[in-house]
């Protein structure tokens, strides 16, 4: 029952009639309610289909436009990042959560949510409990941004450049980034997207401070995907001659991403919600509506815009 659900599940988020958030939706309501057949596999699938999705969202990308964003975002990311790390170890520290789990709690806020906590794990020495309580934390609040960032976009009447900045620089996790700029609008997705991948390029210095600080010898990972969409970005706006093949390329992409948020949806399970607990939760969410809140307010003030 629950293997013909999950491949159910899977043809639908596939076949385009549903949007992101529904997939979400869909997958989170497996998870609770069912016992995963393919929990491991699952996984693997939705980090790989992530990342192929956002190279192929390249292809409906303007360079100019993807540089013009990047260069807007770099300092905003800079000082985000810096900002999120202290107030999320002091946060931590305050209310008591271990300091591994505070540290890679703080680290996928500041950045990008799992992939960082994945990253980092190894190198800060992370055993499985530390990185499911992290993880759990920061899937949730992904969850939930996914859902009600677009509601208060609307909300107050974000134009798409604003709701880009925004869902990049205070959404944990690209794919929610993504799945929430989508839903916005073509130009929202075009700035989410630009920014929140070189937010992630940030995953390498954060990656190589933790290895000296704690002379850790793990291997350093390399979000090799963002060149990737850079590169398909050029051929894009190189090559307009192919732009019916790079169109149906960045279709593509946008069904990618639906299944990746389906199946990080059936990964949220009764489990992880207990091994999540209160206090790394806690860390997660006041970090999260401190990053959110004063990030609106710069931009609804146009103290920082694209």
């Amino acid at each position: 029952m629950s293997k013909n659900l999950f491949f159910l599940g899977l043809i639908l988020a596939a076949s385009g009639l549903v949007s992101p958030p529904l997939a979400l939706l869909g997958g989170l309501v497996y998870g609770l309610a069912l016992a995963h057949p393919f929990h491991v596999e699952s996984q693997r699938l939705a980090k790989f289909l992530l990342q192929a999705s956002v190279v192929a969202l390249g292809f409906g990308m303007n360079l100019h436009e993807v540089l013009q964003a990047g260069r807007s975002g770099f300092l905003y990311t800079a000082l985000s990042i810096t900002v999120a790390m202290l107030l999320g170890l002091g946060i931590g520290h305050l209310i008591q959560v271990a300091k591994k789990s505070a540290f890679l709690i703080s680290a996928g806020t500041a950045i990008c949510g799992g992939s960082a906590i994945a990253a980092i794990g190894p190198i800060a020495n992370a055993n499985e409990a530390e990185m499911a309580v992290s993880l759990g934390a920061i899937f949730i609040l992904n969850s939930v941004a996914l859902f009600l960032f677009p509601l208060m976009g609307h909300l107050f009447h974000m134009t798409q450049a604003q709701f880009g900045l925004w869902s990049a620089l205070a959404i944990q996790d690209t794919s929610s980034v993504v799945g929430a700029a989508a839903k916005y609008g073509p130009t929202a997705l075009t700035i989410g997207t630009t920014i929140k991948l070189a937010r992630a390029l940030w995953i390498v210095p954060l990656s190589v401070v933790t290895a000296v600080a704690l002379r850790s010898k793990a291997r350093i990972q390399w979000p090799w995907f963002i060149l990737f969409f850079g590169l398909a970005a050029l051929l894009n706006t190189l090559l307009p001659a192919f732009n019916s093949a790079f169109g149906a390329l960045n279709h593509l992409g946008k069904i990618g991403l639906t299944v990746t948020l389906f199946l990080i949806g059936t990964g949220l399970n009764r489990k992880t919600l207990e091994r999540v607990g209160f206090r790394p939760l806690i860390q997660g969410l006041a970090l999260w509506i401190i990053v959110a809140a004063s990030t609106l307010a710069l931009i609804l003030f146009n103290w920082i815009h694209i």
